[in-house]
């Protein structure tokens, strides 16, 4: 069996990455929710409960995570956030490889990595190829600030975890534009699509190499 392509897709908060990646399934490509799998992990019965609620006592309801009270406990505080993801992120990369295996079994020639935190955690060394999604700031930020219970405050706290978008888009592979409506970023998802789903395999391990050089061998 030919593993498929790989396709990580990143962008910062705001951005429309998780209509873009609804996008790419409409149009019949496998994609990997990263945060879907972080919440199946601390649903009742997820592997991650136990380890999570012995590490932060208090966050646990009913034999699930409540991640209003695990939130409360590492937003804002780099060393329990970095705590909790040494738990969650070995995890979710186990998911990941049992998710890519499943679409080769089935013969897709490519599958998307839904990845919010790509650059930051290393994770592009695991795929051919990146897009970023990407849009003005001004639409961002009027984007999150609709969002239920954000402020500007919060907004600010989430950005300084996420590398800018400025270097997100300088190191990516594609960058697909939402500020111009559904349309014009479902025509950038098609042309990616297009270009990649038959790729000279030397090229892609050219690519992989030349990260390795560019970035060092820090991934996790």
């Amino acid at each position: 069996m030919t593993r498929p392509v790989i396709l990580g897709l990143t962008g910062s908060i705001g951005m429309g990455k998780s209509e873009t990646a609804r996008m790419f399934r409409r149009q019949g490509v496998p994609v990997f929710d990263a945060d879907a799998a972080v919440h199946r992990l601390l649903a009742k019965g997820g592997r991650a409960v136990e380890p999570v609620a012995k590490a932060f006592p208090g966050v646990e309801r009913d034999g699930a995570i409540d991640r209003k009270a695990l939130g409360a406990k590492v937003f804002g505080n780099p060393p329990a956030l970095r705590k909790l993801e040494q738990i969650l992120h070995p995890l979710v990369r186990q998911t990941e490889q049992d998710f890519i295996r499943r679409a080769c079994r089935r013969g897709a020639r490519l599958v998307v990595l839904d990845i919010p935190l790509l650059y930051e955690t290393g994770g592009e060394g695991r795929c051919d190829y990146v897009a970023v999604v990407s849009a003005p700031d001004f639409v961002q930020r009027y984007r999150v600030l609709a969002r239920p219970g954000m402020t500007e405050e919060r907004f600010a706290r989430v950005l300084e975890q996420q590398m800018p978008d400025r270097e997100k888009r300088k190191r990516a592979d594609f960058v697909i534009q939402t500020g111009n409506g559904k349309g014009f970023a479902l025509s950038q998802v098609k042309s990616i699509i297009k270009k990649i789903t038959k790729p000279k395999r030397k090229s892609l391990r050219y690519r992989n190499e030349r990260n390795r050089l560019r970035y060092g061998n820090h991934r996790a």
